[in-house]
């Protein structure tokens, strides 16, 4: 069974803020004329689509059907950026790719539709949790890390800022593939720690952890604090260290929470043997 909501507080105050960040999208996308934002809402179609297609013919589990578009989501994006940073590699080498002008001013080749791509899948995947009651807490982890990406994202998105330092922040797409994975894995119900594909799976979401979501969101913070003088004055580094300041923490609540699973399923197996 999936988690529920532990009051109604938490989902009332998430739920408001979806409601206003769906309007101001419209709004820009409408009254504005910012047709460009168009590849928001078409990530938002395209994952609840995809959402419906597993419903329909998979399995009607809300928790098996989330994890499924998940795992898509968190695949389709890691393609996308390490697509976008090979184009850029190619077109134009490696100098000055992660110069502070470049990072801040400019937007390579497919990063700007890829992130309103996926900011557009992060509205969906908030509303697909609250509707069903997927997470758990009075302050869900899942929820806040969610509202603090739609806020910096669609804010960069609309004055054309930090596009690509946001695009890096992706990198920890990488990681979440093997997190879904092995969600989906135990859902099966194979849990057999002493499968080698299991094994490979958790030396997998380990790396991939450390590699694309610890150090990159590190190296990012470090990066923004080192280059702080070279921001102009505006919303742009506060925006983006409140970013930071929020994912940072939750990566370590998320690497405790992966170390007692792992050492949750090893002990299991040491029992049964």
């Amino acid at each position: 069974m999936p988690p529920h909501r532990a009051g109604g507080d938490a989902s009332a105050f998430f739920a408001a803020t979806l409601v206003l960040w769906a309007v101001s999208v419209g709004f820009e996308i409408g009254a504005r004329g910012r047709r460009e934002l168009a590849a928001v809402a078409a990530g938002f179609a395209f994952f609840q689509a995809a959402n419906t297609a597993v419903r329909a013919a998979v399995s009607r589990d809300p928790l098996f059907v989330n994890t499924d578009v998940s795992l898509l989501h968190s695949s389709l994006t890691s393609a996308s950026v390490i697509f976008v940073l090979l184009c850029r590699w190619r077109a134009k080498g490696l100098e000055n790719m992660f110069a502070h002008e470049e990072l801040v001013g400019d937007s390579w080749d497919g990063a700007y539709s890829a992130l309103c791509f996926s900011c557009g899948y992060f509205a969906y995947d908030q509303l697909d949790m609250l509707r069903y009651r997927l997470y758990s807490g009075w302050i869900p982890g899942i929820l806040m890390h969610h509202l603090i990406l739609l806020i910096c994202f669609t804010l960069a998105l609309y004055r054309n800022v930090t596009i690509n330092y946001l695009i890096l922040t992706l990198l920890c797409e990488m990681h979440s593939i093997f997190l879904h994975v092995r969600k989906l894995r135990r859902m099966a119900g194979f849990r057999d720690f002493s499968r080698k594909m299991v094994k490979l799976e958790w030396i997998l979401n380990w790396t991939t952890f450390v590699a694309a979501r610890v150090v990159s969101h590190i190296l990012i913070t470090y990066r923004l604090i080192t280059d702080a003088h070279k921001f102009d004055k505006g919303i742009e580094l506060p925006l983006a260290l409140f970013g930071m300041a929020g994912m940072n923490p939750l990566n370590i609540s998320l690497g405790l929470d992966l170390f007692k699973a792992f050492a949750r399923e090893r002990n299991q197996q040491r029992h049964q043997d």
